[in-house]
């Protein structure tokens, strides 16, 4: 190859190869220089090795600048948060509730305190538990705790637990039967009153057609009237318990202490604010021997009953709750005040007087 030939076999003009003398003898940063022996031996070494790159003797890759737009787009959702929550704290709130708290244990004994207050939410028809204690009890039967159960008296311990399945049927036919809720007779909750009983035969013959103090059918069964008053959903919030032991002439004495919280709205279409009716009723049923007390199998009779009530309405019994909304609401505040989620005292008589009507702390 000629001292003005190309690699490729094209010739350079003398002047230009004459030019790349002298930039090579005057050092010029830009002329090639020339490899030493001992990279050329590394650079033959390295491609001799299989399966292996080799970057030029003096090549250099520069490191890619870090991105740091992670850190701009974090610190722009938090300024976005924060300006929520300054301009709409309370749509955080509902945000983050702990709608998916998990429920509460069964009720196995009566509780030393009453539960811790919640955060103050309005219900909604979605949610009408919402911002109450009752949001983590159990629904329906499943709320009522039933013990395991054991001989007593007269009773072995399978008939103990049958007559423990319907008292708590007997709950359920009272205070969560859907048609008795509105309105409707309550069949299937007598029938499992002892008929001989004469004292609440009367008051079921009376109470139903012309209710009074003595004889009013909320002093066993739960009810509103439909035209005024609609329940919310299909979920009727229960916490409580049975216990039992051995009455009278070797009966068996089933005592129920139980809370019912009924959310309810205004049957007038395009109302949307939601009441609800807190009850709590305490039982004592006696399972008699047949031998010594007159009774129908599979039937109970009734030795005590009371209960509380918050948001039912005060004034002459109707045999309704009443829920008061609105400015009735405001009138009706002026009972005596009554947490109706606190378990952990004895339920006080209640009953459907004016005076008597208790004024829920919280509901």
């Amino acid at each position: 190859m000629g001292a003005g030939t190309e690699p490729d076999g094209s010739s350079r003009s003398d002047e230009e190869w004459e030019r790349f003398l002298r930039e090579s003898a005057a050092g010029a940063a830009e002329a090639p220089k020339e490899p030493s022996a001992r990279a050329r031996e590394v650079t033959k070494r390295l491609r001799a090795e299989p399966g292996r790159g080799v970057e030029g003797w003096r090549s250099y890759t520069p490191a890619r600048p870090r991105r740091r737009t992670g850190w701009y787009v974090v610190g722009l959702l938090a300024s976005l948060v924060l300006l929520v929550v300054a301009l709409a704290p309370g749509r955080i709130v509902d945000l983050f509730a702990d709608d998916d708290s998990p429920p509460l244990a069964a009720e196995t004994a009566r509780p030393t305190q009453a539960p811790p207050a919640e955060e103050a939410q309005r219900p909604t028809v979605e949610e009408p538990f919402r911002g109450s204690p009752a949001a983590r009890w159990a629904s329906g039967a499943a709320g009522i705790t039933v013990p395991k159960a054991e001989a007593v008296g007269w009773m072995s311990a399978g008939e103990v637990e049958q007559a423990l399945a319907r008292s708590r049927d007997f709950l359920v036919a009272s205070g969560l039967d859907r048609r008795v809720l509105r309105g409707e007779h309550p069949a299937a909750a007598i029938a499992l009153i002892n008929p001989h009983q004469k004292d609440v035969q009367d008051l079921l013959k009376t109470a139903f057609r012309t209710p009074t103090e003595q004889n009013d059918p909320l002093l066993l069964f739960s009810r509103f009237q439909p035209s005024d008053t609609h329940l919310v959903g299909d979920v009727v919030k229960t916490r409580g318990r049975l216990t039992y032991r051995e009455g009278e002439r070797g009966a068996l004495q089933v005592t129920a202490d139980v809370t019912f919280v009924y959310p309810v709205i205004r049957a007038d279409a395009g109302d949307d604010e939601i009441v609800r009716t807190i009850v709590r009723r305490e039982l004592v049923l006696s399972w008699d021997n047949p031998d010594k007390v007159i009774t129908a199998p599979g039937t109970f009779s009734v030795v005590s009953y009371k209960y509380d009530v918050t948001n039912g309405g005060c004034g002459a019994p109707t045999g309704y709750f009443t829920p008061p909304f609105g400015t009735d609401r405001r009138a009706d505040e002026s009972g005596t005040e009554i947490d109706p989620y606190d378990r952990s005292a004895p339920v006080a008589q209640g009953a459907s007087a004016g005076e008597k009507c208790g004024r829920a702390t919280r509901s």
